[in-house]
């Protein structure tokens, strides 16, 4: 899957003034990140609020960025839930043909063993021929999927290719990095760690922030992954304020109130979330009029 090496974008949803999905506003951001060096994109992740999202908006979701992409580059589609069952039938119901992988979170709520994660993982991957990428959130799902398990499953399950680490635990990616069989891509899912963990081996990232600042921050990456560790940090110090602002209250308010600023889409999202406060908002500003 070298295709999946690099920058991948969590492409938000946007919405308009009545939060119906604005697909002018996708689109023109899906053409922003490609002109500026993306190398995939992520569609229906936690930062798409895919949890607030119908199914029929997904599909329509797919649709406008499969047309703004013109198969320029490779898109991820998330599919995931607690509900083994109900995941396993979208994945069958779904068209994955314009798509290189399914990003799966692990479960949430339900807060299974180890066992119980590997056994929905195997239930999903031997539902589809699409790879499959785990993605481990524990922040967000109150279980970490162990280092054990996750290689137990890429052991045993060929379309396991890869995980989205994003538990924010420097160790984990290095024991992963470590043990890992040669192909398994180790994604980051933290801004904050990701030059790190491809210094140290991983395959990049799927990145929130990515998406306001796809120049930098897919340069970033391909300094990273060519060793380069002067250059490449001295990208990560640039681009480090606006990582560590975006999350300050909550994903996706702050990427959105930067989007806003940068005159890309509204900055709302869906109940529960409320947009980013004003304060957060000045703060944006005045990172923005500096950088």
């Amino acid at each position: 899957m070298k295709e999946l090496i690099g920058t991948g974008v969590a492409l938000i949803t946007p919405f308009k003034s009545d939060l119906s999905v604005d697909h002018q506003a996708l689109a023109a951001l899906v053409e922003f990140n490609i002109t500026h060096g993306v190398d995939y994109l992520v569609i229906s992740g936690t930062t798409g609020e895919s949890v607030t999202i119908n199914s029929d908006e997904k599909k329509d979701i797919c649709q406008t960025v499969i047309a703004a992409n013109k198969g320029r580059l490779p898109l991820v589609l998330g599919i995931g839930g607690n509900n083994t069952s109900a995941v396993v039938d979208e994945i069958k119901s779904t068209d994955l043909s314009e798509f290189a992988a399914i990003l799966s979170v692990a479960p949430y709520y339900n807060k299974p063993t180890q066992e119980g994660f590997y056994h929905h993982f195997k239930a999903i991957a031997t539902s589809t021929t699409t790879p499959i990428i785990l993605y481990n959130v524990p922040g967000r799902t109150a279980k970490n999927i162990e280092v054990t398990t996750i290689l137990r499953l890429a052991t045993d399950f060929k379309s396991i290719v890869g995980v989205k680490e994003a538990g924010n635990n420097m160790s984990q990616y290095l024991e992963l990095i470590k043990n890992k069989a040669k192909g398994f891509l180790v994604i980051s899912g933290d801004d904050d760690l990701v030059l790190g963990v491809t210094l140290a081996g991983g395959a990049g990232v799927i990145s929130v922030i990515g998406q306001a600042f796809p120049k930098e921050f897919s340069e970033m990456i391909q300094l990273g992954l060519e060793k380069k560790v002067v250059a490449s940090r001295a990208i990560e110090m640039r681009l480090m304020p606006i990582i560590n602002l975006i999350f300050e209250e909550n994903n996706p308010a702050g990427i959105k109130a930067v989007l806003k600023q940068k005159q890309f889409c509204s900055d709302l999202v869906r109940l529960p979330l409320v947009p980013a406060t004003s304060k957060l908002q000045s703060k944006i500003s005045t990172f923005l009029a500096q950088f």
